[in-house]
């Protein structure tokens, strides 16, 4: 048989009341009514909830010294192992930053010796090619020397090449003069004179 829209509203509040406090809209999206509906049998709802706790009987002072005695004992025990976890919690944690601790002394000593390491490789690199300048420097002066004597010697040899031509020219005019006068010149012949 098919429940009445009342009942579903019922249901669907008591089941909702158990997570959270029902309101009209989570009541009727669980039940499927209308808003009207919902309104109506929730506020009904609420009231006999009321109601029946308006109802309840007075508890006797027995009962709730009983109640207070083992609410204490409950705390009681609840605190020592609550105390002892967390006296356990504390030991690994003090033991964990003891680790933790020691961890970052030797990654500090480790990132000082690179560091020291890195700085004596800079102080040896930048030696080196303050080396390399001074001698790329003086390799620099030594080539513009032997270029300069280079061009000096080419010069040289250009003079004496030209000396050389206007000797050889002179020479040449000097046999040829000779050449010349040996033909003007006659030889005597003997029995002529």
């Amino acid at each position: 048989m098919a429940l009445s829209v009342k009942d579903r509203v019922f249901a669907a509040a008591e089941q909702i009341s158990a997570e959270r406090r029902p309101t009209v809209s989570t009541v009727r999206a669980a039940a499927g009514v209308s808003n009207a509906d919902a309104t109506r049998y929730l506020k009904e709802w609420v009231e006999e909830k009321q109601a029946a706790g308006g109802q309840v009987a007075a508890t006797p002072t027995a009962v709730l010294e009983q109640a207070a005695r083992l609410a204490g004992a409950c705390w009681a025990e609840a605190s020592t192992v609550a105390n002892e976890r967390h006296a356990a919690a504390e030991a690994v944690w003090a033991q964990e930053k003891k680790d933790l601790a020691l961890e970052i002394s030797e990654l500090v000593a480790d990132l000082d010796k690179v560091s020291d390491e890195k700085d004596a490789a800079v102080t040896e690199l930048t030696a080196r090619v303050t080396a390399l300048d001074t001698q790329a420097a003086a390799m620099e002066a030594q080539l513009e020397q032997a270029r300069a004597a280079e061009q000096q010697a080419s010069n040289t040899a250009a003079d004496a090449a030209a000396r050389v031509a206007a000797a050889e020219a002179r020479a040449e005019t000097l046999q040829k003069a000779h050449d010349a006068l040996l033909q003007r010149i006659v030889p005597e012949t003997p029995g002529q004179g």
